[in-house]
């Protein structure tokens, strides 16, 4: 289950970041919200990331993670 949700969020954090391309979609609070569930997770990498990189790597810093996590909880179950 916990899996599961991992993985459901890890689609969250791609969606988001495919999304984050039409800035148009911003006006629908589907896509607010969105964004707001994913910067809970994205803004404490962002802060230890240099400024001025051309793109936003903390969703897949954060897939990452999730992944080394979802590994590590598999091998000791």
């Amino acid at each position: 289950m916990i899996r599961l949700l991992l993985r459901l969020y890890s689609v969250l954090l791609v969606s988001e970041a495919v999304m984050s391309y039409f800035p148009e979609t911003m006006k629908y609070s589907w896509r607010r919200k969105l964004k707001q569930i994913c910067d809970y997770s994205c803004d404490p990498i962002r802060r230890f990331m240099p400024k001025g990189l051309p793109f936003d790597f903390s969703p897949v810093i954060v897939i990452f993670l999730i992944y080394v996590f979802i590994a590590a909880f598999t091998y000791l179950w």
